[in-house]
């Protein structure tokens, strides 16, 4: 067996690497990023990319944010990990942050990534219930078809999306699956009595950038009253400034029991949280739950830097007329190309949905939209999701809608 090292810049062996030992579960593009400044990336060979992807809406104020990596470095210096059986004050500083910037909780649980934050808000949820005197099965959690709620096998479970969950069986029980936006179904299903809490995004990512209709939230949250039963939303993709305000549920005007929080919050350093309101904060005691590395002060420090400049005025700014301006951007190619039959979601959490005539060809669209310079995600087969830097500059939205029109020009053939 071969292991040298590759030689810098060696990308055919650099790709052979990965295809020889990381395990089969991605289909990444067959190019190596090496560096990135802003919204632009650079490749092995040098070749530059517009990013309209930011690591998965993770990359929030970019690659190479001069202030994060500031406080990285100053806290690289210091102490990179003590666990929870000590205190460090980077987490004790980004817990009352996170909790004033809320608006709604009292007390914080930091982990590393959005599925262990769903994983802490399940098991809240089921303590919570416990403690009410209320029986398992009488602790079932509503999820919506469509939603994503990450990979690990409740969160998976909570997921409402069989494709994420053929071959895992048997799936641990209590969730029961509505249709998103359909608020007479959820009513029927609490009406039961059984339900503990509801559980979705304000805006689904992964189920195709469908945002929750107008009035949804505020609905939920009267059931959720009126039935005993706690609302949590995870608001790891659409939250930290994605939507237009810091948290997603902002512009639903309710106030949640529970939020999850990662990707954006640590600018693109792994970092998690789940936000616990009045209701549950003090459910859990010592003992019952914990994390080895939840709560890092490397990941912490750069995160309090991350919350201070994503819910800023500037930022909500900036998303609102770079949403404006990749809305009108991507209809005016829908229309000159006859691919996007519609645009849809908030902010800068945008879904291009393909019509009839390329339904199930979002993935080759990446593959043309890379060769000319610009990453993309897909919601699915039928969606093209963009969701770049928060802070990115007119220029690069411009270049990256240029980049896609010649993308779409070798993808039709035109």
């Amino acid at each position: 067996m071969n292991t040298t090292a590759p030689a810098a810049g060696d990308t055919a062996s650099l790709l052979e690497l990965g295809h020889q030992y990381y395990l089969p579960v991605y289909r990444p593009r067959e190019l190596v990023l090496e560096r990135g400044a802003g919204s632009r990336l650079w490749d092995s060979e040098g070749r530059e990319y517009v990013d309209f992807a930011a690591g998965i809406a993770v990359c929030s104020l970019g690659h190479a944010d001069p202030d994060l990596h500031a406080a990285l470095v100053e806290q690289a210096g210091k102490v990179w990990h003590t666990s929870n059986i000590f205190y460090s004050e980077p987490p004790l500083r980004l817990a009352a942050e996170l909790v004033g910037a809320s608006r709604f909780a009292e007390r914080v649980f930091f982990c590393n990534s959005g599925a262990e934050a769903n994983e802490a808000a399940i098991k809240l949820v089921r303590k919570w219930a416990a403690a009410r005197g209320r029986p398992p099965q009488q602790r079932v959690i509503v999820t919506f078809r469509g939603s994503f709620h990450g990979r690990t096998l409740a969160a998976v479970t909570a997921t409402a999306q069989p494709k994420y969950q053929e071959g895992y069986e048997p799936l641990p029980g209590g969730f029961r699956y509505m249709d998103f936006n359909d608020i007479v179904q959820l009513e029927t299903a609490m009406a039961a009595g059984d339900v503990a809490a509801v559980m979705l995004e304000p805006v689904q990512g992964e189920g195709g950038v469908v945002p929750a209709a107008s009035g949804f939230l505020k609905q939920v949250r009267a059931l959720c009253d009126r039935y005993d039963a706690l609302l949590v939303l995870d608001e790891i993709q659409c939250g930290m400034g994605r939507t237009g305000t810091l948290f997603a549920h902002w512009q639903d005007d309710v106030v949640p029991d529970i939020v999850t929080l990662a990707k954006a919050l640590g600018g693109g350093f792994p970092i998690g949280a789940m936000l616990a309101g009045p209701k549950v904060a003090q459910v859990m005691g010592v003992g019952a739950h914990g994390t080895t590395f939840g709560g890092n002060p490397l990941a912490a420090a750069v995160a309090r830097v991350a919350l201070r400049k994503l819910a800023s005025p500037q930022i909500a700014a900036n998303v609102s007329r770079q949403s404006h301006a990749l809305r009108e951007g991507l209809m005016a190619i829908g229309d000159e190309t006859g691919v996007f039959a519609q645009v849809r979601g908030r902010g800068l959490m945008l879904g291009a949905v393909l019509g009839s005539e390329y339904a199930g060809r979002a993935g080759e669209i990446l593959d043309h939209a890379a060769a000319h310079g610009l990453l993309l995600l897909q919601a699915g087969p039928d969606v093209l999701r963009l969701v770049p830097a928060l802070n990115i500059t007119d220029a690069d939205v411009a270049e990256g809608l240029a980049r896609l029109r010649k993308a779409l020009a070798a993808f039709t053939g035109r």
